[in-house]
């Protein structure tokens, strides 16, 4: 029996594929070569396999992942992370909620960040930098009009130079666009 997820939390949960995601000893060349460059250089997940049907968007998908995600410079990886979470959450995108929780709380080698914004949503007490980083990509995943001035304005406050903006810019964005696809493609589930 399977379960669908409602709660966010860091626990990363099984994520079900509605299509047959391509299986390695069956591909092609042309989507194991796609294949070479997974989004976190480590293992090809079920969704980078299920993407592998569609080669040519892959392609280009996992290599943008990864400079916008990983790229030295900009943003820490953990306040990428943070973006990223926002945007999930918005976007209630449970499997990358966890995710990116867990990574942040690893980075961060600590639980507090992702603890209050579970247990308090955006109300959550935060940093200053954190608060500003969380707001602005909120803002931005419930609709990129909403971000104004204010939310730049507590970013520069808040320290953040020119790098670090867009790279927050672009790990929200990335997850705007990431949840969603991960939504019709399949569900996190829990197995028991």
């Amino acid at each position: 029996m399977t379960r669908v997820i409602t709660k966010f939390t860091r626990n990363v949960p099984h994520w079900q594929p509605r299509l047959k995601p391509v299986d390695l000893e069956e591909a092609s060349q042309e989507q194991l070569d796609a294949l070479k460059v997974t989004p976190s250089n480590t293992k090809v997940s079920e969704y980078v396999l299920t993407l592998a049907h569609d080669v040519e968007s892959l392609k280009v998908r996992s290599p943008l992942f990864n400079a916008i995600m990983y790229d030295e410079g900009g943003m820490s990886r953990s306040e990428r992370e943070l973006g990223a979470l926002g945007a999930s959450m918005v976007n209630h995108c449970i499997y990358c909620a966890a995710v990116h929780a867990a990574r942040h709380a690893q980075l961060e080698k600590s639980t507090d960040v992702t603890d209050k914004l579970f247990r308090d949503g955006a109300r959550a007490d935060l940093s200053p930098r954190d608060r500003a980083i969380f707001d602005f990509a909120v803002a931005l995943s419930e609709a990129p009009p909403r971000v104004g001035q204010e939310h730049v304005a507590a970013l520069r406050d808040a320290g953040l130079d020119e790098a670090e903006v867009l790279d927050l810019i672009l790990s929200s964005a990335l997850f705007g666009w990431a949840n969603r696809l991960m939504h019709v493609l399949g569900d996190p589930v829990r197995v028991s």
